[in-house]
């Protein structure tokens, strides 16, 4: 792991870089600088005297995408216009290396590290800053749906303004809960259209003292003629038109493709310049498929002639140059969801004509014939406007000078002047309501930093066949094999692991030997896994536990929900599918729990499965009715005994009594999973103390105090998130944390389970210490108890009433 980087500077020290990496970068960041005369003869607003320290969070050159873009000319223009003030960064890193930035980036934060956003909030509230201005995009931060933010903002304590960069219609749960805590926590959100505002006031309702909007900033450039800059690029005589921004299929290019034959067959001096690299992140995931598509279809329509593409990410001085020498610009974005274009701004504030779908953000900008708009993959309407620009030289420069004229309010030294005085109002009137104090501070548990996921010696364990059962020590020990109740939970470590940190491609690639395990493991014949391979890959039986079927399913249903690679999604559906009709006929109260939780995961992406939803109601009838047979009020259980991983019965009655929906099967699950808390804590309060293997726990009689297992820590933890869900009772979270700190020595011997040095964790905690073997149930065990409460952290669930209130609506999203 590269840990939180941060760069110490002297008070009062200027923005240089300690290094530069080109020539090109400089111009980058002078380039939005270039009004600085005028910015010297500024004098101060009101109330700008109150701040000394500014801290700007979010992507920063020479980080490739917009966001890092705004990122960088945001605060060189606040730091030109007030440049008395202290005025830096915090970068976000989706690589673990990091890049090589400018000495105003003084701190850095990998985004799949929880921690380290702790770490950067106690570095600006130690350093006093004055006000912090995060720029939100989904997909720039770690956790599900960039969930890891809030920790950092939960954290700070002065005034924050937020500048919202999407801003979704159609939220799904986690998105709209993000987006509400956004405003929580911050004093001010800044949006940049009309359009925003709306969708804050109306979809999310944020109060509209909170909302500001600063328009998207621009560089300031002349109004000139586009043939002054055509000889440069080589284009001289020829009418341009020209998108840029990084490529991914959303952005619609081959549209315009399409509609090349007919513009040129008008227009034969016609060039189409496609101006940007291949979007980093598409890239990873589906490589330079695209941008060959649309070379081929250039070909096949006879206009590759017609076309440039200029595949790299291009700097300010040399977009500059592309967008002057545009007689027209377009964005033939493929659908209205773009809350805000960067590239629309600037090509718009450069006294572009511009012909564009009818996205938001464009229906805002090119209002009041600033533009022309046609519909959505609407080659035909597109041609027939830039057409009609072109036969009409003076209703082109029309429009460029209305264009321009209106793009005077966005350049970027009126911008950085507007956020300053945002800064200065949330300083003086904080409209972040206050946070109360946590109650799991008041329980006598901190908001804990957790380890680092640490997947190295689950990667140990696994050979090219799937995962090994057992260890000698820390070294994976051959002769017992593998088995499916192992591989299962590692699947679910590896989906999970992936969803948590989209930056490591390895969790990926063991979900694959995982499923290829399970996959071998089914019996087609019978319908059930078998469980045990010996080493040399003979199966030791016909069939396997059901136990053992219901993790697979567990598994499966988990890989479905989570996994990022679609083979892998389509392979664990399919098996998902093929083993699901066994589980009608389980008898025994885990298999069913477990299946039942591995249902749940598949439903959460496939909510109108009627066949799985069947099977749910079935196994959670069959298991509730198990309680109701054996319960009473001083033992609510649905067996004489407990024995292990108890925690995920009570689970799979809180999951099923809220989505189905039934009260009864909530109350069930939130009163056994109480009585298994009360159960399971030491005489004096302080700690989680498992049910001992040796001998269990029987009713009448005394609960056995060893040998300790981890899956029994594991399941509550799981179970209390899952009640905290439930009822928003802080206690759920307080003891899902004593269950988690079990393993790292807060236990009935005080002895570490799990082991930092190899990211393992220890066989269990026996009377005389802790078995030092760490096998695959152990670690995993761990891997799934830590998993499970970084994903709590930042992004809590939606309230339980909601759900029962609107059941099929939480399904469907």
């Amino acid at each position: 792991m590269v840990g939180l980087k941060i760069t110490f500077q002297l008070p009062g020290a200027t923005h240089r870089k300690k290094e530069r990496t080109s020539n090109r970068e400089d111009n980058a960041i002078s380039q939005i600088s270039e009004p600085t005369e005028n910015l010297r003869n500024i004098d101060p607003r009101p109330g700008w005297e109150s701040l000394k320290s500014i801290v700007l969070i979010g992507n920063h050159l020479p980080r490739l995408c917009g966001i890092a873009t705004f990122t960088t000319h945001l605060l060189e223009s606040i730091a030109l216009n007030a440049p008395d003030k202290t005025c830096w960064a915090v970068a976000m890193n989706d690589r673990p290396e990091g890049y090589s930035y400018p000495s105003q980036v003084r701190c850095e934060i990998n985004q799949s590290q929880l921690n380290e956003y702790g770490l950067a909030a106690d570095l600006c509230n130690l350093n006093q800053v004055d006000v912090v201005c995060l720029q939100h995009e989904y997909g720039i931060f770690g956790g599900k749906r960039g969930s890891f933010i809030i920790e950092l903002l939960r954290d700070l304590k002065m005034p924050v303004v937020t500048t919202l960069h999407t801003i979704l219609k159609d939220p799904n749960i986690q998105e709209r809960q993000i987006m509400m805590q956004l405003a929580e926590f911050s004093d001010r959100l800044v949006v940049m259209s009309e359009r925003s505002v709306e969708f804050l006031r109306d979809i999310y309702q944020v109060p509209e003292e909170k909302i500001v909007l600063i328009h998207h900033g621009i560089p300031d450039v002349p109004f000139v003629d586009s043939d002054a800059y055509k000889e440069k690029l080589d284009v001289s005589g020829k009418k341009v038109i020209l998108t840029f921004g990084l490529l991914s299929p959303s952005k619609g290019i081959e549209v315009v493709i399409d509609a090349l034959p007919e513009i040129v067959k008008t227009h034969p001096q016609v060039i189409y310049m496609v101006i940007g690299a291949t979007h980093p992140h598409h890239k990873a995931e589906q490589g330079e498929d695209y941008r060959i598509g649309l070379h081929m279809r250039a070909k096949e329509l006879g206009v590759a002639d017609h076309i440039i593409f200029h595949d790299r990410f291009v700097a300010d001085e040399d977009l500059l140059e592309f967008i002057g020498a545009a007689d027209i610009y377009v964005t033939p974005y493929l659908n209205e969801a773009q809350i805000i274009s960067g590239t629309l701004a600037y090509a718009l504030g450069m006294g572009k004509a511009v012909v564009s779908t009818p996205y938001w953000h464009a229906q805002e900008l090119l209002a009041d014939d600033r533009g022309r708009l046609v519909p959505f993959r609407d080659h035909v309407a597109l041609a027939r406007e830039v057409i009609d620009l072109l036969d009409h030289p003076d209703e082109l420069l029309a429009t460029r000078q209305r264009a321009y004229n209106y793009g005077r309010k966005m350049i970027w030294s009126d911008i950085g002047r507007s956020y300053l005085d945002v800064f200065a109002e949330a300083k003086r009137q904080r409209l972040r309501t206050k946070v109360p104090e946590r109650q799991l501070e008041a329980l006598g548990l901190r908001q804990q930093r957790l380890p680092e996921i640490k997947l190295d010696h689950l990667r140990r364990m696994t050979d090219g066949t799937g995962m090994l059962q057992h260890a000698k020590y820390t070294v994976a020990d051959r002769s017992h094999g593998y088995c499916v109740d192992d591989n299962a939970r590692a699947l679910i470590v590896a989906v999970t692991a992936q969803d948590l940190q989209p930056l490591d491609s390895s969790p990926g690639d063991l979900a694959g030997v995982y499923l290829s395990f399970l996959g071998y493991a089914f019996n087609g014949e019978t319908g059930r896994f078998r469980n045990f391979m010996s080493y040399d890959r003979r199966w030791l039986e016909d069939t396997g536990s059901e136990d053992s079927h219901g993790r697979a399913v567990w598994g499966l249903g988990v890989a479905v929900a989570l996994a990022r690679d679609k083979g892998q999604e389509g392979f664990a559906a399919d098996l998902f599918h093929r083993a699901l009709d066994a589980t009608e006929h389980f008898t025994h109260p885990r298999a069913m729990a477990f299946a039942i939780i591995g249902i749940h995961a598949y439903l959460s992406c496939y909510s109108g499965d009627s066949r799985a939803k069947r099977m749910r109601k079935i196994l959670a009838d069959r298991l509730m009715q198990r309680f109701r047979d054996f319960a009473t009020n001083d033992w609510p259980w649905c067996d004489d005994h407990l024995s292990y991983d108890n925690a995920r019965l009570s689970e799979a009655l809180l999951l099923s009594g809220q989505w189905l929906p039934d009260r009864e099967m909530l109350d069930t699950g939130l009163r056994s999973l109480d009585w298994l808390k009360r159960v399971q804590t030491d005489e004096a309060g302080r700690h989680f103390a498992a049910i001992g293997n040796q001998g269990w726990y029987t009713r009448g009689g005394e609960k056995a105090r060893f040998d300790q297992q981890p899956i029994e820590a594991a399941a509550m933890v799981d179970a209390c998130i899952e009640a905290f869900n439930c009822t928003r009772d802080e206690e759920w979270i307080a003891y899902a944390y004593r269950c988690l700190n079990w393993f790292q020595g807060e236990n009935d011997l005080r002895v570490p389970l799990y082991d930092h040095a190899t990211g393992g964790c220890r066989d269990g905690l026996e009377a005389q210490g802790a078995n030092q073997n760490q096998g695959a149930e152990s670690s995993l065990c761990w891997l799934m108890a830590l998993l499970a409460v970084y994903n709590h952290r930042g992004c809590d669930q939606i309230m339980l009433g909601e759900e029962l209130a609107q059941p099929d609506a939480r399904e469907a999203s």
